[in-house]
């Protein structure tokens, strides 16, 4: 008798095809979670498209934010007969036809890179009869790509945004651990122990065979966002924002913590937003908090607020800052100026992005631009993908390290 959770079950298999679009798309989901989920089809049966649906989400959703892209991963899959035109259409703006007046929503353009990454179903199109050539002339590719890379944030169009967005979510932005103080034994260490090679002595009935040995261990710093969403930087701030949230969900790149604050007119915490694996939903909860995107600017009044209530618990145990902003600020420069010196004091590294330097003729001019920069160990441009991906470079130089 042949069943769902058999290799001839066709349910069964594409249920195994589904969970693995879903892993593609960020859920968490293992062999076990699919074995679950056709049995709990093949015991709950289903007499609707909704009971299927529900049956599949008890079994694979476990997190309010993986809610959305289980259901648009659901909806291409299971549902729209032209799922494959639908998601190039998502992927390849160029080729939109009516699909343009309507905006995405939140985690399509995920599940369609999912459904589209190894996703596809190969029977159901056979079965279909339609037999598709995609050709596609990747001669001028690298071309455009490097000059995506190279296009000002400020001067690119709807579809280049979008394709920009893609491009940071694959940066990285890699860090070299720092030493601690604390040190572990080791055969081939640089520093001996004397307390280890008397206990060994010990054992021996007193006599000194070898000298143990010890060495430093290594840990990884903190990372601390501070983007400023005012008016002049808000096309810069949502693209620099995607990146950092690149940069906080990538496992193993080093960070011990990425810690993210937005300013214009006051400080706000997103740090919990950016956990969300979605970065569209992510953005979109740290901008709902965030009242005060393309307002006015108070860069001196927010670095205040953060030196009182916030260093003392994100920038210990030598965490890098990075300060994204343009510097025009119209408060007063001395009160700039100090806080900016106390923020430098309390961190390891203190790198300013600043989109201004785009221009071949930038001076620093401005009082608060001319308040802040002699605190800074490092200005860098962040207006383009080329330069937040040569922010690694400042990074991993050691001249640019105070202590």
């Amino acid at each position: 008798m042949e069943t769902l959770a058999s290799p001839e079950g066709r349910l069964g298999q594409n249920i195994l095809w589904f969970a693995r679009a879903l892993r593609k798309a960020g859920l968490p989901i293992g062999s076990g979670r699919v074995i679950d989920a056709i049995r709990a089809v093949e015991a709950a049966g289903f007499t609707s498209r909704e009971d299927f649906y529900w049956t599949l989400h008890a079994c694979f959703v476990s997190r309010p934010e993986h809610r959305a892209v289980f259901a648009q991963v659901f909806r291409l899959y299971w549902r729209d007969p032209q799922f494959l035109e639908h998601m190039m259409s998502l992927l390849l703006p160029q080729l939109r036809g009516l699909q343009e007046d309507r905006p995405p929503e939140p985690a399509e353009k995920r599940a369609a890179e999912a459904l589209l990454d190894g996703a596809a179903r190969p029977e159901q199109r056979e079965e279909a009869g339609e037999e598709s050539l995609i050709e596609i002339d990747a001669a001028e590719t690298v071309s455009e790509e490097e000059r995506l890379k190279r296009l000002d944030f400020e001067q690119m169009s709807t579809s280049e945004i979008e394709a920009a967005k893609r491009m940071l979510s694959r940066l990285t932005l890699p860090v070299p651990p720092i030493a601690s103080r604390r040190v572990v034994a080791a055969v081939s260490g640089s520093r001996p122990d004397l307390r280890r090679t008397l206990r060994l002595a010990l054992r021996q009935g007193g006599e000194v065979a070898a000298i143990a040995r010890r060495r430093p261990t290594e840990r990884w710093p903190n990372l601390v966002v501070l983007c400023d969403i005012s008016g002049s930087m808000s096309r810069y701030s949502r693209l620099v924002l995607h990146f950092v949230h690149a940069v906080a969900n990538r496992k193993g790149q080093g960070w011990a913590r990425v810690h993210a604050f937005t300013f214009g007119t006051r400080l706000t915490d997103i740090t919990r937003h950016l956990r969300t694996r979605d970065v569209d939903a992510a953005l979109a909860a740290a901008g709902a908090e965030a009242q005060d995107w393309s307002g006015g600017t108070r860069i001196g009044e927010c670095l205040h607020v953060f030196n009182r209530d916030w260093s003392r618990r994100v920038l210990g145990q030598g965490a890098v800052v990075l300060l994204i902003t343009d510097g025009l600020d119209r408060g007063a420069p001395e009160a700039l100026a100090r806080e900016m010196e106390r923020l430098h004091l309390s961190t390891r590294r203190l790198i300013w992005l600043n989109p201004l330097l785009r221009w071949d003729g930038f001076a620093p001019r401005a009082a608060g631009i001319r308040a802040m920069l002699p605190h800074v160990d490092s200005l860098r441009a962040a207006h383009s993908v080329a330069s937040l991906d040569a922010l690694a470079e400042a990074l991993s130089r050691p001249e640019g390290r105070r202590r």
